[in-house]
């Protein structure tokens, strides 16, 4: 059945051709509005069932050239069971403690952040970015927004997820922990916690941005199952894929 999502009328407007960060060699675009309106939780709402994603005061959505790799993916909260190997790396992660807390900037949180960036991505475009630029990607929001706190038993920062609060329900905007911990997965065990926080919530889903099939980068959404995917046809499920090891 076709799903059509009605967005407000707006003004949208094309970005300048950029290196994409997933697909070597190839150039992405982007289409992008101000989330301005009476009612900004409402236009989120419907520009994030579009396939849109937030930044700042912005949404955004992939527009290239002879390009689709970009699929948004959200998880079903109800069919959501965790895998053996996500049981696994809950087991492993057990210690660390979740807690809702107001979108403020922190130097805690930029601290690791930075770390976080320069070890994982360090040649990327957040490399350069100052304790301003965290501050304004973590409170310039007119949207429902709050930060996922994890810390373990004795207090330490284990990692932050940014994150909307939506009708239907969370949107992971964005994610960083401590790299130190790389081995016990955090950033899954981050989202399993924040699918739970959804159920409760009763909230139906949880928005993980794009997934891009080629891109190892993305690789670790697709084991979050049943994984639904935004298509011409509306939000379709993606087909399990019988290899994956975190069942």
């Amino acid at each position: 059945m076709k799903h059509r999502v009605q967005i407000p009328l707006r003004h949208f407007f094309a970005t300048p051709p950029t290196p994409c960060p997933y697909m070597p060699g190839r150039l992405e675009r982007k289409v992008v509005t101000l989330l301005a309106a009476e009612d900004p939780d409402k236009l989120h709402d419907a520009l994030s069932q579009a396939g849109f994603r937030r930044s700042q005061d912005l949404a955004y959505r992939p527009a290239c050239d002879d390009c689709s790799a970009c699929v948004p993916v959200r998880v079903p909260v109800a069919e959501f069971t965790p895998g053996r190997t996500q049981r696994r790396i809950l087991q492993e992660n057990q210690g660390m403690i979740y807690r809702a807390i107001p979108a403020l900037a922190t130097r805690e949180h930029y601290f690791l952040f930075r770390r976080y960036i320069l070890a994982r991505h360090g040649d990327g475009g957040m490399a350069d970015m100052d304790f301003g630029d965290y501050r304004a990607m973590i409170e310039d929001s007119p949207v429902s927004t709050h930060l996922a706190e994890f810390r373990d038993v004795e207090g330490q920062l284990v990692g932050v997820c940014l994150t909307d609060r939506m009708g239907d329900g969370l949107s992971l905007v964005y994610s960083f922990f401590d790299p130190i911990l790389a081995d016990r997965s955090p950033g899954t065990a981050m989202i399993l916690r924040q699918i739970e926080a959804a159920r409760e919530l009763d909230l139906p889903f949880v928005y993980m941005g794009y997934w891009i099939a080629e891109s190892r980068k993305m690789a670790y959404k697709r084991k979050f199952r049943p994984l639904e995917a935004l298509t011409h046809e509306g939000w379709q499920r993606l087909p399990d894929q019988a290899t994956d090891t975190t069942s």
